[in-house]
């Protein structure tokens, strides 16, 4: 009855047998066309859900690292591809959290695009980011800016030297990652890539230093950030600086972060990242 059912609506799909031809039909196998009718959207369904097969993922190595960095060895947490022999480097920064899952996360997104990623600890030299993250503002409170702003460039010199790696590295980061981010383009002559998140902007006499193309992504809800916008645009325009600046109207501060359902923008947070997993492909080829 099944393969009766099955080779039926085959061939109504297949436009082979008209609807009411289809349930007069469905009603002799059935029994009646109460039960002919009730079937019917159930054979749809099933076919939408055929239709729509998971995509499967890449398979990933992930492990936790160290690399060479100005106050010593810096903690991160890398992901890549597990097949192919060299990929272009992507840095992912944290938010003014730490190394938390939600970072990983994001670390393993970046891989599953064809990156050999990596998310440098901030607070390595302070021992890391602890489990307990109640009380992480007072560790950051605790960094000195100069000296963390060269770990972070450091990663890009690990990346550039990797035996997995392209030679070709890029940034991105969110919050206080995306002001790292921009002062990662500042310090790293090379960087191939940069994409900041909703992250304060370098002073405008720095913009000069840039040598990596930008695309910088804010909220709409984030007057604090968003008042650097016109002298970091400005600024870009001067020194004739390749960049996009993309602006999410609806959207507040921290829309990329799922782990935050006050913050999460599902709509803003899909297409900022297509744009950046897309510009990332296209300068670090």
């Amino acid at each position: 009855m099944d393969n009766e059912i099955k080779n039926l609506y085959t061939d109504f799909k297949d436009g082979r047998v008209n609807r009411r031809m289809f349930l007069r039909k469905l009603a002799i196998i059935t029994g009646s066309s109460a039960a002919a009718l009730a079937l019917f959207p159930v054979l749809e369904d099933n076919e939408i859900k055929a239709a729509v097969k998971p995509k499967k993922e890449p398979a990933l190595i992930t492990e936790f690292i160290k690399y060479p960095a100005e106050t010593g060895e810096m903690r991160a947490f890398l992901a890549r591809p597990k097949k192919g022999k060299k990929f272009p480097a992507v840095i992912i920064i944290h938010e003014n959290r730490g190394l938390v899952p939600h970072i990983q996360d994001v670390t393993k997104r970046m891989a599953k695009e064809g990156f050999l990623s990596i998310a440098p600890d901030a607070l390595s030299p302070l021992g890391g980011t602890p489990e307990d993250i109640s009380n992480v503002g007072a560790m950051f409170k605790q960094l000195n800016s100069e000296q963390t702003t060269k770990n972070f460039v450091a990663a890009v010199k690990y990346l550039k030297t990797h035996p997995l790696s392209t030679g070709k590295v890029g940034c991105t980061g969110f919050c206080w990652g995306g002001a790292m981010t921009n002062q990662v383009a500042v310090n790293s002559p090379d960087l191939n890539a940069a994409v900041p998140y909703y992250g304060r902007q370098p002073v405008a006499e720095d913009v000069e230093k840039i040598k990596a193309p930008v695309m910088a992504h804010y909220a709409g809800n984030d007057a604090g950030i968003n008042a650097g916008i016109p002298a970091f645009e400005e600024a870009l325009k001067k020194y004739n600086k390749e960049y996009q600046i993309f602006i999410y109207e609806g959207a507040n501060h921290a829309f990329n972060n799922d782990s935050n359902p006050e913050r999460y923008n599902e709509q803003a947070a899909k297409l900022a990242w297509s744009r950046t997993v897309a510009f990332f492909k296209e300068k670090l080829k």
